[in-house]
C-alpha cells in the first residue's frame, strides 16, 4: 500500500520518514565536525559542500513529506492514548514538518548571506542560486544564529520523538513504533 491507510502509514510515508530522519542525523553530526576549529580548511571547504547537498536533498525530500501529509489521509490514533497525548503527537508531528523545512531554509540563508559569496555545489552537478538576500557580516551571523538554533531545536524534537515512539514500544507495547517500520497490506 503506497497510500496511508484508516490504520496503517503507506511506504511513501514510511520512507520518506526514514530517509529524512537518517538525513537530518547525518547533517547534524556533519554540521558539527564541519564546524571545528582544527580541521584542514580543504577538508572542511568539501564537508561543508556536502552538508549544503544533504540539506537541499533534505529540503526537497520535507517539501515533498510536507505536501503528502497536507494532501493525503492520516491512520487513526493508536488505541489508547489520551486526548492529551494525541494533541501531543500532532503538535509535534506540525513541529517536526516546520522544522525539517526551517533548517535547510535557513542553511541556505545563511549561505546566501555569507561575505564569502562561496556557491552551493549540489553534490559537483550543479549550483544551487543564492538567495536573493543582502551579504552582510550582520546578516551573515543572524542566518548562522538562526540556522543552529532551530539546527538544535530540531535535534532535541527528534529525540523526544525517537524516546516517545521507543516508551510506546517497549513500554506501552502499542503500535505506534511498528507502524513506521512496516506496512500493513489490507485486502480492500
Amino acid at each position: 500500500m503506497l497510500r496511508n491507510g484508516p490504520d496503517a502509514f503507506g511506504w511513501v510515508t514510511i520512507l520518506l520518514h526514514w530517509t529524512i530522519a537518517i538525513l537530518i542525523a547525518g547533517l547534524l553530526v556533519l554540521g558539527y565536525v564541519m564546524t571545528r576549529p582544527d580541521i584542514d580548511p580543504v577538508l572542511q571547504f568539501d564537508l561543508f559542500q556536502w552538508h549544503k547537498s544533504f540539506g537541499f536533498t533534505a529540503l526537497g525530500l520535507a517539501a515533498i513529506r510536507a505536501v503528502w501529509w497536507l494532501a493525503g489521509r492520516h491512520p487513526a490514533s493508536v488505541a489508547g492514548l489520551s486526548t492529551p497525548e494525541r494533541h501531543a503527537s500532532f503538535a509535534v508531528h506540525i513541529l517536526l514538518l516546520c522544522l525539517t523545512l526551517a533548517v535547510p531554509v535557513t542553511g541556505w540563508a545563511l549561505a546566501s548571506a555569507s561575505t564569502l559569496d562561496i556557491p552551493s555545489f549540489y553534490f559537483n552537478l550543479v549550483v544551487i542560486p543564492h538567495l536573493p538576500l543582502a551579504k552582510s557580516a550582520v546578516a551573515e551571523a543572524l542566518w548562522t544564529t538562526a540556522h543552529a538554533v532551530l539546527a538544535y531545536g530540531l535535534a532535541g524534537l527528534v529525540l523526544l520523538h525517537a524516546g516517545a515512539a521507543l516508551h510506546h514500544h517497549f513500554i506501552r507495547h502499542d503500535a505506534v513504533l511498528v507502524r513506521m517500520l512496516r506496512n500493513r497490506w489490507r485486502d480492500g
